[in-house]
């Protein structure tokens, strides 16, 4: 293959990656959409400041996210060894790394109390559902769509037990509750699950920069990845099925966007290898 062809690969290549990552940041706005509408029925009361992050728990994920995301990418590609090891470098990661996991850990908290405030439901009791509309009442729909109850569809739901949502308007039938009771709580397996495959990378990048990732290392690094991106695959084609398409969209960019991480750190490996 030319040097010309290989410079025109590796050009697209970075088109790609760096348009994954924009689209990546755009889902941040995508999700703030979404949880403002979501939050006008699940706290149709208004939401404090305590109650922030169980209302917006996806977009302040995604940010942190992005954040560390972007912070993968110049250390393992963008930036030289040389230029990571000055101490006004060092101290400026440090800084955002901690502001991302903090903020992390936050959203996994938001993720884990909204999946105990869905599974708050009581039965609900009513001769016509349909003598609610009007009324300000919402049926789910999925874990952050709710949409009003309208002449079109509480027919249905007449001939179904019906529970309703923390005292708040939203009504739903037995399988509508336990499909987003199911949908939360793979929110928060991907989240804990997330959190393990920075985990693994950050000992990667750091093994690596100490020049200490080889052997057995990297085969027990790769080995674990492996089971955790497996689950994180496992929980995007869920979303695919049962979910929206937001979250599945999110999901599989994200496991996109942290290969291209992975094949940063595959060729700092085997560039080191070489010089060796």
């Amino acid at each position: 293959m030319s040097s010309g062809s290989v410079s025109l690969t590796g050009g697209l290549y970075k088109v790609f990656k760096y348009s994954v990552y924009a689209l990546l940041t755009l889902n941040i706005f995508l999700f703030f959409q979404e949880e403002s509408l979501a939050i006008q029925q699940t706290f149709s009361q208004g939401i404090d400041l305590g109650n922030i992050i169980q209302g917006y728990a996806a977009t302040i994920d995604t940010a942190a996210w992005v954040l560390l995301l972007l912070l993968f990418e110049f250390e393992t590609s963008v930036l030289q060894p040389r230029t990571l090891a000055r101490p006004d470098i060092r101290v400026s990661f440090s800084l955002v790394r901690v502001f991302s996991y903090g903020f992390i850990g936050y959203a996994f908290y938001g993720y884990f109390t909204k999946m105990l405030f869905i599974n708050g439901i009581s039965p609900f009791v009513v001769d016509d559902v349909c003598s609610l509309v009007g009324q300000s009442f919402s049926i789910i729909d999925t874990l952050d769509q709710y949409p009003a109850l309208a002449a079109e569809n509480c027919a249905a739901m007449n001939s179904q037990a019906l529970f309703q949502l923390n005292q708040q308007n939203i009504i739903g039938s037995a399988d509508q509750w336990s499909a987003i009771q199911w949908l939360a709580l793979a929110d928060v397996i991907n989240s804990f699950t997330w959190i393990a495959v920075v985990i693994v990378l950050e000992v990667d990048v750091r093994l690596q920069q100490q020049n200490r990732f080889k052997g057995r290392v990297v085969l027990v690094s790769k080995n674990i990845k492996f089971v955790l991106y497996a689950i994180l695959l496992g929980a995007a084609t869920y979303w695919g099925f049962l979910g929206d398409f937001l979250d599945f969209w999110d999901a599989f960019m994200w496991l996109l966007a942290f290969f291209f991480i992975e094949v940063n750190i595959f060729k700092v490996e085997k560039s080191a290898s070489l010089d060796q």
